[in-house]
């Protein structure tokens, strides 16, 4: 980023000052000032006085839609770009002109209940068997299964706490029995300190680790498909869907705000969509 301009440090300097004051994620904050560091480089030569929503275009028309990068990263950039105009009062950039880009309705990506069992069957470490068990069997989040610590575990009241979930909300989920033996296995093998899984030097485990975990299970398995870590989670709601869990009860327990983030799981269900007759099979076809 060019640090000619010492207004552009100090701007993201106070955007991040103004995200941890509202407790924003430490994941978020990251996100947006390496959004913005990008931007910022890109405009090098500018200074903040001088960018105007049309800078903002044409970086995404030749930054972000030439690169082929995703709406999602694209929203990213637009609320970070309007957060740190309007925290650092440049009107001059006019955010109401800043368009977030039009959401496209994508079903979630599941698999079945026997290629879960095969992945999990498929780790011979206890530890990973453990970490994507956890995933699939409360519908965690990745940095949900991370942030768990020892204390978190209640296997009295055979509840699992989720502390400081997405949006900052506190909830609690069913503890497995089939996981919470796994867990004592587990944890007189590997006897960690304060959080549930932890790296070989002690903290939390890392992101980047438990992805290969499953990248491998799934390559062991012998499953030939593209399945990362919030499949697990997709898996667990749709699963729960066909079993006839009521939908309310569903959000509950992926800690979904509003019920319409969950109603999505009624598209991939197949549990009624299978009970649909075709008419074809009603018409005298010859064999």
């Amino acid at each position: 980023m060019n640090t000619t301009y010492p207004e552009i440090l100090t701007g993201i300097e106070k955007l991040n000052a103004w995200m941890k004051e509202r407790r924003y994620s430490d994941r978020t904050i990251v996100a947006y000032h390496k959004t913005l560091e990008v931007f910022f480089r890109y405009w090098g030569p500018k200074k903040l006085s001088e960018l105007s929503a049309e800078d903002v275009t044409v970086f995404n028309n030749n930054y972000i839609l030439r690169k082929n990068l995703s709406a999602s990263y694209q929203s990213q950039f637009i609320n970070a770009l309007k957060l740190f105009f309007s925290i650092n009062n440049y009107p001059a950039m006019k955010i109401e002109r800043l368009i977030r880009p039009k959401k496209s309705f994508q079903l979630p990506k599941v698999i079945s209940e026997g290629e879960v069992a095969q992945i999990i069957n498929a780790c011979a470490n206890i530890k990973h068997k453990a970490m994507l068990a956890m995933i699939y069997s409360a519908g965690l989040r990745r940095g949900e299964l991370l942030g768990l610590k020892i204390k978190d575990i209640d296997s009295k009241r055979m509840i699992i706490s989720i502390r400081q979930g997405k949006g900052m909300k506190d909830r609690n989920v069913p503890l497995s029995q089939v996981v919470l033996e796994m867990l004592r296995e587990y944890y007189k093998k590997y006897k960690p300190m304060e959080y549930l899984f932890e790296g070989q030097g002690g903290g939390q485990y890392s992101e980047r680790s438990i992805e290969l975990v499953l990248k491998k299970a799934v390559r062991d398995a012998g499953i030939e498909k593209n399945i990362n870590l919030h499949m697990l989670r997709h898996s667990y709601a749709t699963h729960l869907m066909e079993a006839g869990t009521h939908l309310r009860y569903i959000q509950e327990l992926l800690g979904h705000k509003s019920a319409r983030t969950t109603q999505i799981y009624t598209h991939v269900s197949n549990l009624e969509i299978s009970k649909i007759g075709s008419p074809i099979d009603k018409l005298n076809i010859k064999k």
